[in-house]
């Protein structure tokens, strides 16, 4: 079966696709390279000795997405393509809601012109509503508070319309939590676009002495040691979620969401001390306000992947860091630069 995987060069992205060709499907990537690095795809092919037919282009592009359905009998896309910082998106909106949208239509319009009506969609925790703390299900109250978020919940929205439209689509969306670490052979990972915006790869930089020391927002909070709690997953174990979805899809129609997690939370302390045990590093930090917005506790509730899918995290805190910093000593400063033949 032929796989298309827009966004597949990136973090999440480059992950799956080695899982993907480890289970035997053939895969295709879209990839504009706007927040990833081709490195990544050449990295994929040297861990699992497959290739990958890659295309840099804009998911925009109607024309040359059509092209590829024209060329490839596709069977199912794993859409991860997309924007995705929330800092970024507050101070940038429009370009957030015109790429991740029309990014997104343009590729139902053409799934839907060539009847490929099989999808897994890249969605996120922020989704949920910040007025609900502490364990969160697929029901619990949808809300987001920043545009990044909020075009991954109209996306949702448009996907539930067209299943309603048609109900000869097959869609599961996945609300990513925290993925962190990164693939144990330290050739691919995180690679942020100049300071880190998330916290493992803020911390794997602190420990190596590239960046100075590490802000925590907010220390008052009401949890074990003041804190915020979050729910951090393995990467790998995010990417093989994607294969029990694709699983769902090719058996049943519908429309479904799915939260992936690990189903606990770890603190941001917690989190530090599991990483300075695992590497020997110290990570200094320096305690700053409360980021406005930002909740004490929030976890998933993974029951109905754990029941629907068949799927469940398998890795720990301690694993996690431990590759999150294999690949942070291996490559300091993130992918280099190479030279690779696209399509």
């Amino acid at each position: 079966m032929i796989v298309l995987v827009t966004g597949g060069a990136g973090f999440i992205g480059s992950h799956t696709c080695i899982e993907l060709l480890n289970d035997g499907y053939e895969v295709i990537v879209i990839d504009n390279l706007s927040n990833s690095n081709i490195e990544s795809i050449v990295r994929v092919e040297e861990i699992t000795r497959k290739k990958i037919k890659f295309y840099n282009f804009d998911l925009s592009d109607h024309n040359r997405l059509e092209k590829i359905f024209l060329e490839h009998k596709i069977d199912i896309v794993v859409h991860l393509a997309g924007f995705k910082a929330v800092g970024e998106s507050v101070l940038n909106p429009l370009n957030y809601y015109k790429n991740n949208l029309n990014g997104t239509i343009t590729l139902c319009e053409v799934m839907s012109e060539y009847n490929v009506k099989k999808l897994i969609f890249s969605s996120s925790a922020t989704v949920y509503s910040q007025s609900k703390f502490g364990k969160v299900s697929e029901c619990s109250p949808l809300g987001a508070t920043n545009p990044y978020g909020r075009t991954k919940l109209m996306i949702e929205k448009i996907l539930g319309d067209i299943y309603i439209s048609d109900h000869d689509w097959s869609i599961a969306t996945l609300r990513y939590f925290n993925p962190i670490g990164a693939h144990s052979s330290g050739l691919i990972g995180e690679d942020p676009n100049g300071i880190p915006n998330n916290l493992v790869p803020y911390i794997s930089q602190v420990a190596s002495g590239k960046l100075e020391e590490l802000k925590i927002f907010g220390n008052d909070y009401d949890t074990l040691d003041g804190t915020g709690v979050r729910d951090y997953i393995h990467v790998v174990d995010l990417a093989k979620g994607h294969l029990c979805a694709i699983n769902r899809v090719k058996e049943s129609k519908g429309n479904e969401a799915y939260n992936l997690g690990t189903g606990s939370g770890y603190s941001v302390m917690e989190l530090i001390d599991a990483f300075e045990k695992v590497t020997g590093k110290k990570v200094p930090f320096r305690i700053v306000e409360r980021r406005p917005g930002d909740i004490a506790i929030c976890y998933a509730d993974v029951l109905k992947a754990n029941r629907e899918l068949g799927w469940k995290a398998e890795k720990g805190i301690k694993e996690m860091c431990y590759d999150a910093w294999i690949w942070q000593t291996k490559n300091p400063n993130g992918y280099k630069t190479s030279e690779v033949t696209t399509v």
